[in-house]
């Protein structure tokens, strides 16, 4: 486990990051990268695809790189094979997002230290979904 994926890390992430740069984002609603998306999106998230091969997912449009969104995101979820997190750390230092999540088996120690070495806060192999119902559950456990 990487020493940033501690549950107050965590936390800090679920609780400050709105608009969230999904990489790898499929339109295809069979797929995690879809599922995990639309539910942080009904959580009121907002979701940016980053798919050159889409043109638009969950009805917001999709970019083709972490560089081509015009705006500020605050956090980078990537649903991406390991090879590509490398490049993806690097666009993410670039645009400057505070957070880095890596989904469910993916995993990068190398890159992960350089996001971590320029201050983005990182985690990795654990589903984002997930991680925020377990937060969910634990802000209001009569829910």
């Amino acid at each position: 486990m990487n020493a940033n994926d501690s549950l107050a890390t965590i936390d800090t992430i679920l609780a400050n990051a709105k608009t969230i740069a999904v990489v790898g984002l499929s339109d295809k609603p069979d797929r995690a990268s879809y599922g995990v998306s639309a539910q942080m999106q009904r959580r009121g998230y907002r979701i940016v695809p980053v798919n050159p091969a889409v043109e638009s997912v969950l009805g917001e449009t999709s970019y083709p790189s972490l560089h081509e969104i015009p705006f500020p995101v605050d956090l980078v979820d990537v649903f991406r094979a390991a090879e590509f997190v490398p490049a993806i750390v690097d666009e993410a230092i670039a645009i400057g997002v505070p957070y880095l999540w890596l989904q469910e088996g993916v995993t990068h120690p190398e890159a992960e230290a350089k996001a971590a070495a320029h201050g983005i806060g990182v985690v990795s192999d654990k589903c984002l979904y997930k991680e925020h119902l377990r937060w969910s559950a634990d802000k209001n456990p009569q829910a």
